[in-house]
């Protein structure tokens, strides 16, 4: 094959392959796009938590995401007190949320299905909104009214 042709194939190649390591890149692992982790504790067990503050971070979400590490969350930022809705759109992982005030006092949990475009709205007003794998609060005996330890970075 003359090397013109070779050059023909092989350009198009590399750009689909950079396309793909791209865009497979972008999904998966949030460290790798560089998000912000802070530790959290709950009665004692503490949890690295991916913070969403911006717009585009809260709508993005966990949305794409094939895992979550078991200890391993985002907690959602907001700079007021209100209803807080979530629904998941695009989200392949079973979730349960936690609805937080701004002192930290959990004031609602709910389980959320994979792909549901369901809407899951606080029961109590809330400023912060913590995913975590589906049961993951059950399963450590978290419930409305037990409080979560922020750094004073996050806290309103």
């Amino acid at each position: 094959m003359p090397k013109t042709s070779r050059r023909i194939i092989l350009f198009p190649t590399l750009i689909l392959l950079f396309f793909l390591l791209f865009f497979f890149g972008q999904r998966g692992d949030s460290r790798a796009e560089g998000n912000r982790f802070v530790q959290l504790e709950i009665k004692g067990k503490k949890i690295q938590v991916e913070v969403a503050r911006t717009e585009e971070e809260k709508s993005r979400g966990l949305m794409f995401r094939d895992k979550l590490a078991p200890d391993e969350g985002m907690l959602f930022i907001y700079e007021r007190e209100e209803f807080l809705s979530f629904w998941m759109k695009n989200t392949p992982l079973p979730l349960s949320i936690a609805f937080i005030d701004p002192r930290g006092r959990i004031v609602d949990i709910q389980d959320m299905e994979p792909f549901n475009l369901r809407t899951h709205t606080s029961s109590r007003p809330a400023s912060y909104a913590l995913e975590m794998n589906k049961g993951w609060f059950k399963k450590n005996g978290i419930r409305v009214g037990d409080v979560v330890q922020m750094p004073l970075s996050l806290k309103k």
